[in-house]
């Protein structure tokens, strides 16, 4: 009798085991959704290809679908995640390795729900979390313009993840626990500024996807939407303390920041973010403009819901050994006064805000300072554009924890952040190496073209 009901309780956790199994097969299986011929260029209408590419800006997709130095959309470029390394899919039209032959109704499965036309399940680094709340018309915009642009035949190396990550069927779970649910919802009493800022947000513009922690599983941390985040050995900072800058932002200057990566009271662009402002500077300006305004209606990014935050007086700093002061201010006259003082002609009639007052000397941790002195800023595009040299290759780790001492405590008149000759010599080797290349087919590689339509 025992061994029989020994066996109907084996058989029953068989039975269990199987039925679960069976369920989790089904929630997890996507269907494919047929190939097409890839449509012609020509077949899309003209207004809509130029929606798309503002759609396409919005969302940065060129920098995130880019290899560096390869052609653009392609794909190939590397994600560094907690999990391991993603690389980004191949988006051009061609009709092997690129989305050439997906339909419109797999292109927007792809954008809303994260799975793509074979029935492939996508990581949500790909942020369809956020894209699942376009519009019907910018998602048909989206994918005119991106039929339209040059094919490109090669495919990305392979993600890097660990197991369990790399089971791709536990996103089914995943995008049951933390897939919103289509558009935004209502909100009533809002202005039309505030809504469209909020709907390029939180849809294509995908800010929170950079600027919120993240929790052990890859999603957003509960509660701390916009409590900033680290992206690429950089910080995005806190989007809801943006009223506690020694000048706190104005929608004019997080407006012209957007569009022209350089605020006169804040500070410069750089990192992944001067990425975004290149792409904002496509928008029309009422659109960035009302990004800005729903930015600074964020919980704790108004001036009326800070509380004050004083630059610390002078006998408030802690003090510096005499001989790294000297040091310090020998480096800081030798590589950052000549643009950086009072008197300079960059902050005089350039524009450009002291040092007093940027948002990376100021900023509680010292990430986006370091990264600035060993990697400057790109001179793109006319002159009129921010540029700063890389001293990467010039100053040792020390040198540069000594020339950051004293701009942090002797010019922005803040306490030293503690450990900075280690922070420098860890955020060296986080940016340091080249990515992997993109595999590509002999004989046809192509020229990087523009992303103007």
């Amino acid at each position: 009798m025992r061994g029989k009901t020994i066996a109907a309780t084996l058989a029953g956790v068989v039975v269990v085991a199987v039925v679960a199994l069976i369920a989790f097969v089904a929630a997890t299986w996507q269907h494919g959704i047929a190939e097409i011929a890839p449509p012609p260029a020509a077949s899309f209408d003209r207004a809509s290809v130029d929606r798309g590419l503002r759609v396409a800006a919005a969302g940065d997709c060129i920098s995130c679908h880019t290899a560096s130095g390869g052609p653009v959309y392609a794909g190939g470029a590397p994600l560094r995640t907690p999990f391991g390394t993603l690389y980004s899919s191949n988006i051009t039209p061609d009709p092997d390795s690129g989305i050439g032959r997906w339909s419109l109704a797999a292109f927007a499965r792809a954008m809303r729900a994260g799975v793509a036309r074979d029935g492939t399940l996508l990581y949500p680094a790909f942020p369809y979390p956020h894209f699942t709340h376009l519009s019907d018309q910018d998602v048909h915009d989206l994918y005119a313009y991106l039929m339209t642009r040059t094919p490109v035949a090669t495919s990305p190396p392979d993600n890097a993840l660990s197991f369990p990550y790399s089971f791709r069927p536990l996103l089914a779970v995943w995008n049951l626990l933390y897939l919103p649910d289509g558009p935004l919802p209502a909100a009533a009493g809002r202005g039309e500024a505030w809504l469209r800022g909020r709907y390029l947000v939180e849809g294509a513009g995908h800010c929170a996807a950079c600027h919120t922690p993240l929790n052990a599983l890859g999603a957003p941390a509960s509660g701390r939407a916009y409590a900033g985040a680290i992206v690429e050995g950089w910080e995005a900072p806190a989007l809801t303390a943006l009223a506690h800058a020694p000048r706190p932002w104005t929608v004019d200057q997080l407006t012209a920041y957007l569009r022209t990566g350089l605020a006169t009271e804040h500070g410069a662009a750089a990192g992944p973010m001067r990425d975004v402002t290149r792409q904002l500077a496509n928008l029309p300006e009422a659109d960035v403009r009302a990004m800005a305004v729903y930015l600074l209606d964020l919980p704790g990014a108004r001036k009326d819901d800070a509380t004050a935050t004083a630059t610390p007086a002078a006998s408030s700093v802690a003090a510096q050994p005499a001989a790294a002061t000297t040091l310090g201010a020998t480096l800081y006259a030798s590589t950052c006064a000549a643009c950086h003082d009072e008197g300079a002609p960059m902050v005089r009639i350039g524009g450009r805000p002291s040092l007093a007052l940027s948002s990376a000397a100021v900023a509680d941790d010292p990430r986006n300072a370091i990264n600035l002195v060993l990697h400057g800023i790109a001179q793109e595009g006319s002159t009129a554009t921010p540029y700063m040299p890389a001293f990467g290759a010039v100053l040792d780790d020390a040198q540069v924890a000594q020339v950051l001492d004293y701009m942090r405590v002797q010019v922005a008149r803040r306490p030293a952040w503690p450990g900075l000759q280690a922070a420098v010599a860890a955020a060296r080797k986080e940016t340091a190496g080249p990515a992997p290349a993109p595999k590509t087919r002999a004989g046809e590689a192509q020229a990087k073209e523009t992303h103007q339509p």
